[in-house]
């Protein structure tokens, strides 16, 4: 009898994709709950769980899009290092429009770019397109397979795919990565 079949070993189980699903969806949909609610209240904190798990239960069979997450101990990092990146980019991207109002010798020089992304998944490639919209002086118009169409505010005449891709996406491109496949 080898060691791998010895009856007090115990061979590691693997997580289903509704499994996966129930846990992506329990713990998004807890944060949700704890930020709709404002308290950390050992009651709120108790049924925000309990209500999270029965949504996800309910609905996990239909959230085949979370598959695409990447699920291990460094994933909250990796998410919570990309928020701190978006914040970030989103503050920046706000103090630079703020100068172009208030201030018209700044040039504004809008332009529709292609943007190329690696990311594969269409929830990767919807969350990157968010993240561009949500920051001021970009709009994602559309998605055709691996690239983004962006009406961008400061491009200037000539903007290649190459300078545009790094200019407006690959900060978030490479920490969602880290996250999603």
């Amino acid at each position: 009898m080898t060691t791998n079949d010895s009856p007090t070993s115990i061979s590691p189980k693997r997580i289903t994709p509704l499994q996966r699903r129930f846990i992506i969806a329990s713990f998004i949909l807890f944060i949700v709950w704890l930020l709709l609610v404002g308290t950390l209240n050992w009651s709120e904190i108790f049924v925000g769980i309990i209500v999270a798990m029965c949504t996800a239960w309910l609905s996990s069979s239909h959230l085949s899009f979370l598959d695409d997450f990447i699920l291990n101990k460094t994933t909250p990092l990796h998410v919570l290092r990309y928020l701190y990146i978006f914040m970030f980019a989103l503050l920046r991207a706000n103090i630079d429009m703020a100068k172009r109002v208030l201030s018209p010798k700044l040039p504004i020089n809008p332009a529709l770019v292609e943007v190329q992304t690696q990311l594969k998944s269409p929830i990767g490639q919807l969350i990157l397109a968010n993240s561009i919209t949500l920051t001021p002086g970009t709009l994602t118009v559309d998605v055709k397979d691996d690239r983004l169409q962006v009406h961008w505010v400061d491009s200037t005449p000539g903007t290649d795919l190459k300078h545009a891709t790094q200019a407006i996406a690959e900060s978030f491109e490479r920490h969602l990565r880290e996250f999603i496949q």
